[in-house]
C-alpha cells in the first residue's frame, strides 16, 4: 500500500531516481501476481511482510521461472523462505532492508548475502537485553554492553548531528524512545524496539520485535523461530506464535494460531513429533489454535494483540484449540473442563 514507506519511499523513490516505471495493482492477489509480472515485463518486485509467503503457498507451476525479474527488494522475508524463494522463482538478488520512518538507523543487503537485513554505515549498537525485566542490561558501572558476534540483542541507533532523531508529536513518547548514558555520560541512542543478531562486518539479522519474544521456563523464546519451524510443515499455510499467561506459572507459555492448507487436516501426533525434533522443550507451543483465516494489517503483518488478549479462553474463541499437557506426547482437544483445570493450576507446566 502506498501509505507505507516501503512502497512510497523505496519503490517510488527508486523510480524517480532512475529511468524506470512503476506498476501498481488495486489489490494484491497471490494467484494473479506472476501473470501480472509477466504481462508488464517487470524486472523488480517490491515486497513487504508476508507477501513472499503467500506467493510460495501457491501451487508450483512450470511458469514459476518464466519472467524477467532479476531482483526483489523489501522487508519481512523470513529466513526459512529465503533460499526456497530464490530457487523456485529463479530470483538472483534479494535486497532485504531494515528501517523505520522515524528511526535514525537502517540496513540494506547491498552485497546480496543470504539471511540478512544487510549492511550499514550508520553508527549503531546491538546491546544486551533482559527479556524477563524488559529492559537493557546495565552493568555495575551503569553502562550497557554490546553483544558478541552471533548473539542477539537490542538494536540502538546513535543520535548525532548527522543521524538525528526528530521524535514524535508527543514529547513524552519521544523521550521514552531515547536511551541516555548508554556507553558514556551524555550520549543518546534511539531505541528501535527490535532484537537483532550481530553478524559481524556491520551486518545484522532481524530476530524479533520486543514483545514478540517472551520468557518461558527461564528461557527466551523467539516467536519468529517457532513460526519458521511450523511453516516447514506442508499442512501449515500460516502460523502466528505468541506468549500467553497460565495461572501458577512464571513467564508466558507458547501458543500458536495456525491455518491449514486447503484439504489438509491437523495430525496432533505429527505436529508434536515435528516440534520435538526441531525445537527445545521450552519453545514448543503449549496451545495450538486452528484458525480459519489469519487477520493481517495493510502491510501483511499479523495482528497479534487480539490473539494475546483472547489467549486460550474458549468463551471468546469459536476456533478449535488443542493443548499439549505435561507428560503428553501429542496434542489433544482443549475443552471447558481442561480450561477450568488449567486455570485452577492443576497441571504443573
Amino acid at each position: 500500500p502506498f501509505y507505507h514507506g516501503t512502497a512510497l519511499v523505496v519503490a517510488w523513490g527508486s523510480v524517480l531516481a532512475g529511468d524506470a516505471c512503476l506498476v501498481m495493482a488495486r489489490q494484491f492477489s497471490a494467484s494473479r501476481f506472476w501473470s501480472e509480472v509477466r504481462r508488464t515485463q517487470a524486472t523488480a518486485i517490491c515486497y513487504v511482510g508476508e507477501l513472499c509467503r503467500y506467493l510460495m503457498s501457491q501451487p508450483e507451476s512450470a511458469d514459476d521461472k518464466n519472467h524477467q525479474v532479476r531482483m526483489i527488494f523489501g522487508n519481512g522475508l523470513r529466513a526459512n523462505l529465503w533460499a526456497g524463494f530464490k530457487q523456485r522463482f529463479g530470483v538472483d538478488k534479494v535486497m532485504e532492508f531494515y528501517g523505520s520512518s522515524e528511526g535514525n538507523v537502517g540496513f540494506l543487503n547491498i552485497f546480496n548475502h543470504d539471511f540478512t537485513v544487510g549492511f550499514t554505515t550508520i553508527p549503531y549498537a546491538i546491546v544486551e537485553y533482559d527479556l524477563e525485566e524488559d529492559c537493557p542490561v546495565r552493568h555495575h558501572d551503569g553502562f550497557l554492553r554490546r553483544v558478541k558476534k552471533g548473539q542477539a540483542g537490542l538494536l540502538l541507533g546513535e543520535i548525532t548531528d548527522k543521524t538525528p532523531f526528530d521524535g514524535y508529536t508527543d514529547p513524552e513518547k519521544t523521550e521514552r524512545t531515547i536511551l541516555r548514558n548508554v556507553f558514556k555520560q551524555g550520549d543518546a541512542w534511539f531505541n528501535t524496539g527490535d532484537l537483532m543478531r550481530d553478524q559481524g562486518f556491520n551486518h545484522a539479522q532481524f530476530v524479533d520485535r520486543l514483545g514478540d519474544t517472551f520468557r518461558w521456563k527461564g528461557e527466551n523464546v523467539s516467536t519468529t523461530e517457532v513460526e519458521n519451524v511450523l511453516a516447514q510443515m506442508t499442512a501449515v499455510a500460516d502460523a502466528v506464535v505468541y506468549g500467553v499467561e497460565i495461572p501458577e506459572t512464571n513467564g508466558r507459555a507458547g501458543m500458536a494460531s495456525i491455518t491449514l492448507e486447503k484439504g489438509a487436516h491437523f495430525d496432533s501426533s505429527e505436529v508434536y513429533q515435528h516440534l520435538s525434533e526441531n525445537l527445545p522443550a521450552y519453545a514448543r507451543p503449549i496451545f495450538i489454535r486452528l484458525s480459519s483465516s489469519m487477520e493481517t494489517t495493510g502491510t501483511f503483518k499479523y495482528k497479534k494483540t487480539d490473539l494475546k488478549k483472547i489467549a486460550y479462553d474458549l468463551e471468546q474463541i469459536t476456533d478449535p484449540v488443542w493443548v499439549c499437557l505435561p507428560g503428553d506426547t501429542a496434542y489433544q482437544p482443549f475443552n471447558a473442563e481442561l480450561q477450568a483445570a488449567v486455570e485452577a493450576g492443576k497441571y504443573r507446566f
